[in-house]
């Protein structure tokens, strides 16, 4: 499990997260504030304060591929 924060400030780039996430098994979480939510609904997101980055927890054994794919959301 690994904790990272990212930036979703547009419509776009929310949509290709999603895609990006949906690619893997493994589950995601968006944390902002009292809320958790899963990282692959975008309904859920779009729920969330996207002005300020939110924590991603990843929960997976080997995150190396997920971490390269995300890379352009990591603050």
């Amino acid at each position: 499990m690994k904790t990272v924060k990212i930036s979703l400030n547009s419509i776009d780039k929310v949509k290709a997260f999603v895609n990006t996430v949906s690619q893997f098994d493994s589950d995601f979480d968006l944390i902002s504030g009292r809320y958790v939510i899963d990282a692959k609904s975008i309904m859920g997101i779009f729920s969330l304060d996207l002005s300020q980055p939110i924590d991603l927890t990843i929960h997976a054994d080997d995150d190396s591929k997920i971490m390269d794919a995300l890379k352009s959301y990591i603050v």
